[in-house]
Order: C-alpha cells, then sequence, then structure tokens
C-alpha cells in the first residue's frame, strides 16, 4: 500500500465525504466559474492539508469530528486552491501537477479573478457560520504567507539572507499552512483549548522539515519533477548555500555569490556551485537540521494515547522528510 493511502486509511470516510463539501462549497451561478473550479476539482493533488486537520481533529477528541471540522477543512482547501492560482500568474507558470494551469488554459486575468473568489468563498465559508475562532487561523495564515512570499523576494536581490532569516522565510511561506491545518483541526474539536497552539507548533515543525526536503531536491541527482538547481537559476536562498556562505573564506563566498548572482543560467557554473555546496558539507547541514525538526514534531506526538490517527501523522512527519519528489 502507498504511504499517502495508508496514512488516510482512519480517516478515508471523512475524505470521502470532504469532497462533496469541498465541491459544492466552490458552486457558483456562473456557469465560467463552474467550469474552472470543475477543472481544478478533478485534478487535485494528495490532499494532505484536509488529511491533517481530520487527523488532528480526530486525534485530539478520541476519534470525533463535526461539521466544524468540515468546514475547517473545505475553508484551508480553498485558501490553498486561491494561493496556487494565483501562484501561477505570479511566476508565469503553465504547468500545475503536470496540467495546464488556469492562466493557461484561461488567461491571467481570470486566474485572478478565480483566486479571489475562492478566497471570498472560503472566508465566507467561515463568517455565515460563526466559526470566527477558525476565521482567525486561516487569516493570520494567509496574512504570513504573503508577508513570508515578499520576504523571500526582498532578500534574494541582496543575498545576504542569514540562517534566521531563512527560517523566518520558510515558517511563514510553508509552514504557517500547515501549521493553520492543524490547529484548525483542533480547534474544531476543542476550541479554546491548550491543544490548538500545540497542535499549531506541530505543523510548523512538519512545515519547516518539508521546505529543507524541497531545499535539497535542488542539490539532488534522480528526476523529481523540479530540475536540479532550479533554486539557484532563480537566485533563491536554501539552508544549503545559506551554511556554506556562512562557512567559507571570504574568497570562496564571494565566487558563490558572483556565480549566483551573474552566471545562474550558465549550466556548467550553476552544476560547479551545486558540487562546492555539496562538498562543503551544506547538505549534511541541511539534513541534519531536517531531522531535528521531525524529532521535535514526532515529541509532540508522544504526549497523546496510542491510536490510528497518531499513527497516521506519526507516519506524515516521516514521509515528509524520505518522500522523493
Amino acid at each position: 500500500m502507498k504511504v499517502i493511502s495508508q496514512i488516510k486509511l482512519p480517516v478515508e470516510k471523512e475524505m470521502d465525504l470532504f469532497e462533496k463539501k469541498f465541491f459544492e462549497s466552490m458552486s457558483s451561478k456562473v456557469a465560467l466559474l463552474n467550469r474552472i473550479t470543475h477543472y481544478i476539482v478533478n485534478r487535485k493533488g494528495k490532499q494532505m492539508r484536509p488529511m491533517f486537520v481530520f487527523l488532528v481533529a480526530k486525534m485530539v477528541s478520541e476519534g470525533s469530528v463535526n461539521e466544524r471540522t468540515y468546514r475547517g477543512a473545505s475553508v484551508i482547501e480553498l485558501i490553498h486552491t486561491a494561493t496556487l492560482v494565483h501562484d501561477d500568474v505570479v511566476d508565469d507558470s503553465n504547468r500545475r501537477r503536470g496540467f495546464f494551469s488556469i492562466n493557461a488554459l484561461w488567461k491571467n486575468k481570470i486566474a485572478v479573478l478565480v483566486g479571489d473568489y475562492l478566497l471570498s468563498k472560503g472566508l465566507l465559508l467561515s463568517i455565515d457560520n460563526n466559526d470566527f475562532d477558525l476565521l482567525k487561523i486561516i487569516s493570520v495564515a494567509v496574512k504570513e504567507m504573503s508577508e513570508g512570499e515578499l520576504l523571500q523576494i526582498e532578500k534574494a536581490r541582496r543575498l545576504d539572507i542569514t540562517e534566521a532569516v531563512y527560517y523566518d522565510i520558510i515558517r511563514q511561506k510553508t509552514a504557517t499552512l500547515i501549521a493553520a491545518c492543524c490547529s484548525l483541526g483542533a480547534a474544531s474539536v476543542k476550541p479554546e483549548s491548550n491543544e490548538i497552539a500545540k497542535m499549531r507548533r506541530f505543523g510548523e515543525l512538519i512545515g519547516m522539515a518539508f521546505q529543507i526536503k524541497d531545499d535539497l531536491f535542488d542539490y539532488g541527482t534522480q528526476k523529481i519533477g523540479k530540475p536540479t538547481g532550479i533554486d539557484i537559476k532563480e537566485q533563491k536562498m536554501t539552508l544549503p548555500l545559506i551554511y556554506v556562505l556562512n562557512n567559507v573564506s571570504e574568497k570562496e563566498r564571494n565566487w558563490v555569490i558572483n556565480s549566483v548572482k551573474n552566471h545562474n543560467k550558465d549550466r556548467a557554473r550553476v552544476r560547479e556551485v551545486i558540487n562546492f555546496v555539496r562538498d562543503k558539507g551544506g547538505l549534511d547541514y541541511a539534513v541534519s537540521r531536517m531531522k531535528e525538526f521531525q524529532r521535535e514534531a514526532l515529541l509532540i506526538l508522544e504526549d497523546y494515547p496510542n491510536s490510528s490517527y497518531r499513527e497516521s501523522l506519526e507516519l506524515m512527519v516521516n514521509y515528509v522528510i524520505e518522500r522523493k519528489k
């Protein structure tokens, strides 16, 4: 059995019902919108985010979910889908999960409007049901994701990023959404409890490990759906690169910065930088930090009694750092 199917097993029933509710939450009186949202739903990914919501809800409440849990999962997926549609416009990307992106098929203007529509549907789903606590969790996540993206753009121009700033960027850009999923799951079944902050931290740690794993793919050898060296070509400062810049001589540092700034389209030079980072221990350091985040996340789960939900979340934590793409 594939790992994702194994993780999904304890919440399979909830996920099936969620899909129906999610599709309904997207519906509109505008035929064009319905055509586009139908296209989106039929090309869904692994749906890890709603899975987090249901697994956490069931773990902290010893097996129960309610309508708020379904709404929380729908809101997070609506918001996440909106950000992906907008990201493809920002990145001028024509593909998403191997299919044409919305902007490739319907142009940028429509893609931006569809993203806005999904965002507002997510917010209204919470407001219409007085889920203001859930709305606050998701609104904080959207704010942080935007700030993280902008901070990364600002720092990439100067290549002066420290390890602390890097963690800030990935916490906001990537980890905050997974943190929101986990805290939403807890808040849906145990409002105003300590579990919410605890599960937020759990999700944040997984998100940090997830992003570092993504960084490592840039230096990999296997085909993973993302070309090797793409981060260097796009002048993105990843953890292996930051570590090396902070631990080599000034001459070597200047060579790396010059390579990333001025020769990032030169394949041979990018390959040299990749080998240099690998030889100087950048990858080993990033792996050790990723495993620290993993250990801390697993430690939080030890506070909960053994159950199929906890086991699935443990599997999820391990999958994040062992995945091949």
